[in-house]
């Protein structure tokens, strides 16, 4: 296993240096360093990445920046089980009503907490990320003001959402993703949490093979901000009148373009959730009285 990792001031270049890192590197993960501060961006390959077109991408994504592009490290890492060592190093996390946990994790469940157990694995969502976190707190606040109808989770990754859901409503939930990798570890996550019966998996792109629209009051999509905006029109297709819609997988800057292409559709921002530089939108179609208008947090 070889890394590839650099240091850049701020969010904007972090997502510029995790484009230019993608094309060699099987894996790429950015975070702050310090809150308003640098950022460290880390991509990781099973083969040695070529030096030269590393430097050569990271060059075309710094046009037009100021600076040069950030000077880069590689190095083979020692074999190592890495996803044993990182489920071990996964401690367990509350977000609202919801403690995720590891399965070798062997403590109590805090009393009135819905468990979800999640392993480190080959697909997103392990809840310790600030858009996992963003979602599951706005499916508590939602969960809060009642029960909603039909859930769909787009982009469901590990499944957490479609079965924290689940598990709030025992209720059927659809989830979706293009990966089938992801597909298969949602799978498997369901059936430990007890929802294997409750949450329809498969793999499709995007909103494809739903059935007739307007037939959901729920919908999930953390993926990203781009695809968020393309996907704006079938997003508003699927929800029913009423229906809400959590998004994210969005930094701060990135707001002003997703409300814009959900605005345009006719869906109304009721709530963002403002978490390490990344924000979670809560947005409806038509006006539910159900819920408050841009309550921060």
């Amino acid at each position: 296993m070889w890394r590839v990792a650099l240091t850049v001031g701020n969010a904007g270049a972090a997502e510029a240096a995790t484009a230019a890192l993608e094309a060699q590197c099987g894996a790429v993960s950015a975070f702050e360093i310090e809150p308003g501060g640098a950022w460290r961006v880390e991509g990781f390959a099973a083969a040695p990445p070529e030096r030269g077109l590393l430097e050569a991408n990271l060059a075309l994504a710094w046009t037009g920046r100021e600076g040069a592009p950030p000077a880069l490290a590689l190095e083979r890492l020692p074999e190592r089980d890495w996803l044993a060592e990182n489920q071990a190093s996964f401690p367990p996390l509350r977000a609202g009503r919801y403690f995720i946990r590891a399965s070798h994790w062997r403590g109590r469940t805090p009393a009135g907490a819905i468990p979800l157990i999640i392993d480190a694995a080959t697909a997103f969502g392990s809840g310790e990320h600030a858009t996992t976190r963003g979602c599951l707190l706005a499916l508590d606040a939602l969960a809060r003001r009642g029960r909603r109808g039909a859930v769909l989770d787009i982009g469901t990754g590990t499944g957490i959402l479609a079965m924290a859901a689940a598990k709030t409503w025992r209720r059927r939930v659809v989830a979706r993703d293009i990966d089938a990798e992801a597909v298969r570890v949602a799978a498997r996550n369901a059936a430990v949490n007890g929802v294997g019966a409750l949450v329809d998996l498969r793999r499709s792109a995007g909103y494809r093979g739903l059935g007739r629209a307007g037939c959901f009051d729920l919908v999930f999509a953390n993926i990203l901000a781009r695809p968020l905006m393309l996907m704006a029109g079938d997003l508003a297709r699927a929800l029913a009148p009423g229906g809400v819609a959590v998004l994210s997988g969005l930094l701060a800057r990135q707001e002003r373009a997703v409300v814009a292409a959900h605005r345009a559709r006719h869906l109304r921002l009721l709530r963002r959730i403002r978490l390490a530089g990344w924000h979670t939108l809560v947005l409806a179609r038509g006006n539910p009285e159900s819920l408050p208008v841009h309550e921060e947090q």
